[in-house]
């Protein structure tokens, strides 16, 4: 297949290339940005005149659901939502059922999704069996079945004995551990704590549980050598530590979610449960805070925490109901409104979705994916073609994605993806 997509303004952050040039594609490979070759004869032209040509989304955060939990989600049709928003490389947590501890299972799990022939999938593989937090998982195996970092998503890890263990060995085959730090027994809660939690008689997450977490992993850095990536980091005493970590040198990267980024404790309202998320949703200080670390670079990458629920699990009291709301689809336009509301522009928006998340990804897998996340000659042909002034309304029902939850229903967002690439092949086109 070839492609040309035509008269787009090209936006790569990681080579700062911000110019209008036709991108001619071949081979599932990028060989031209704008010195088109005079012989190049496309079987497709996709006409980007007033669209932006960006590298594909890079989401590090998405749970498919499958296996296991299909009531919630396909692997098909979450897959669909993620090029409906412009992905093309997702990276998914082990927490499926059966949990992915298994080499087997990891194999299986990538098998089925490049059938689909639509975004590329990384999974990550259980830190402990079973994520019980007991024994680790066999690292190597899994690795070489696929897997780009261990993790025990949502479970905190309380014996420290057994993280302390964990970290040694990744360190010792430079694999890189995912953690999303909230301490087990301060954790407890299902809303933020603070005069809001407080007034609906909600138990409340103190910051302390995000913050403890934090300093124990950072005190096992220093005594193992081993690189973290700290997932959805909620707090503005988190960011601060973030930055104070990487100041000191310890091999650290972190991710927010675009929940945490816009929203904050008061958009609960009425016990509303499409707002009953973890992490749980902080104080405008916090979401401040973390708006501005995603803008100095203290924190690397903006990611969807896609994790679709059925309708029965949020029709219930919203301590009752499951945490979760489906996110992946409206990535990209989350990323652009936080752009022009903070000011950091387009290409520092487009940076957070595409280069700074692959290198993440890149240092997961123990090598430079200089094509991932990237427009460059010679590299992949992952690219998303967007309208940056085109505005749409999130509308449930319309969602690709099999779950319907979303906080974020009923807003008017900037930025409609007219067509998603992936591997040189449309994966997308509305």
């Amino acid at each position: 297949m070839k492609l040309l997509i035509k008269g787009g303004r090209v936006i790569d952050p990681a080579s700062q290339r911000d110019e209008v040039a036709d991108v001619a594609i071949a081979a599932g490979r990028i060989i031209a940005i704008n010195n088109i070759p005079a012989d190049f004869s496309p079987n497709r032209t996709v006409d980007a005149t007033d669209c932006v040509v960006a590298p594909g989304l890079v989401d590090l955060a998405v749970r498919l659901r499958e296996p296991g939990h299909e009531h919630e989600g396909m692997l098909a049709s979450e897959m669909a939502a993620a090029v409906a928003g412009g992905v093309t490389s997702l990276v998914c947590p082990p927490d499926t059922e059966p949990v992915l501890d298994e080499p087997g299972l990891v194999e299986m799990l990538k098998s089925r999704a490049e059938k689909l022939h639509e975004a590329r999938v990384f999974p990550l593989g259980a830190l402990t069996r079973n994520l019980k937090g007991e024994v680790l998982t066999e690292m190597v195996e899994l690795t070489e079945a696929g897997c780009v970092g261990f993790s025990q998503a949502e479970v905190p890890l309380v014996n420290t004995q057994v993280l302390r263990r964990a970290l040694q060995y990744a360190s010792t085959f430079d694999y890189v551990v995912w953690l999303r730090p909230q301490d087990f027994y301060l954790g407890q809660g299902v809303a933020a704590s603070g005069a809001l939690a407080t007034r609906l008689g909600l138990g409340g997450v103190p910051v302390a549980a995000e913050t403890i977490a934090m300093y124990t992993i950072f005190e096992l850095m220093r005594g193992t050598g081993a690189r973290v990536h700290l997932c959805r980091i909620s707090s503005a005493a988190g960011v601060a530590l973030v930055r104070q970590a990487k100041q000191e040198g310890l091999r650290l990267s972190c991710d927010v979610s675009v929940n945490s980024l816009h929203l904050t404790d008061v958009d609960i309202g009425y016990f509303d449960s499409r707002m009953r998320l973890n992490p749980p949703l902080r104080q405008q200080a916090d979401r401040d805070a973390l708006r501005a670390g995603l803008l100095d670079g203290t924190i690397d990458a903006l990611v969807s925490d896609h994790t679709p629920v059925k309708d029965d699990a949020k029709a219930l009291p919203f301590a009752e109901s499951e945490p979760g709301a489906t996110g992946v689809e409206m990535l990209l336009s989350l990323a652009l409104k936080w752009g022009q509301d903070s000011g950091a522009g387009l290409s520092r928006a487009l940076a957070v979705l595409t280069s700074e998340p692959a290198r993440v990804l890149g240092e997961s897998l123990g090598t430079l994916r200089l094509s991932t996340g990237q427009l460059v000659v010679g590299g992949v042909a992952d690219v998303c073609v967007f309208d940056p002034n085109s505005a749409w309304v999130v509308t449930p029902q319309a969602l690709r994605s099999q779950g319907k939850h979303t906080p974020f229903s009923g807003y008017e967002l900037p930025g409609q993806v007219c067509c998603t690439i992936v591997g040189g092949q449309l994966a997308f086109q509305p």
